[in-house]
């Protein structure tokens, strides 16, 4: 009898705990960061509204408060163990990284309405729709679609003075996410 009663109180414990932990990180929400433009990191806890607003939302336990944050007000998430980066108002899910990245977009910020101050303006985002693949030169910030048509043009252009990379990317038949070996190539030529 005393062994259950120990075991009850146990029991009831943890269910106290669990709710305690469960009332202070709202549902929906996962440990994160957020990169700000003034490259100065936030870090809490995230709600994922990427694909639906181009914008997470940031709770942090010390404020207890909730704030949205879209990407043309910061520099990149880390949302759990994905890195995303933000360009022209667009969230794109880095895949590799270097002197080039290959990126995946993940959001669509064209039309969206961006709040200045007091002044708003509409967001142009970039081409393309979530799912598409991106090559981004980070030296001199160009953003440049990958598809079926214009792979070898965008290889030629990109991975100028590296043949390695460019017959990589003439070899992924169709299957863009391929480009990804054509990038790491070349940003490791020189190792």
């Amino acid at each position: 009898m005393k062994i259950l009663k120990t075991l009850t109180a146990m029991a009831l414990s943890l269910t106290v705990i669990s709710t305690q932990a469960q009332t202070e990180i709202p549902q929906g929400f996962t440990k994160g960061s957020i990169v700000l433009a003034d490259g100065s990191t936030l870090s809490g806890y995230l709600k994922d509204n990427i694909l639906k607003d181009a914008s997470v939302t940031l709770f942090t336990e010390a404020t207890k408060a909730k704030k949205d944050y879209d990407g043309s007000n910061i520099n990149g998430v880390q949302l759990d163990n994905t890195t995303y980066t933000c360009i022209r108002g667009d969230f794109f899910k880095v895949v590799s990284q270097g002197e080039l990245s290959f990126l995946q977009k993940a959001s669509d910020a064209s039309g969206k309405t961006s709040y200045n101050g007091l002044e708003n303006a509409f967001i142009n985002g970039t081409e393309g729709k979530p799912g598409d693949y991106f090559i981004f030169n980070n030296s001199t910030r160009e953003l440049k679609k990958v598809s079926k048509k214009n792979v070898d043009a965008v290889a030629a252009s990109f991975f100028a003075g590296c043949t390695v990379a460019i017959e990589k990317a003439k070899t992924v038949n169709g299957d863009i996410a391929k480009v990804k070996d054509a990038v790491e190539l070349y940003n490791n030529r020189t190792k």
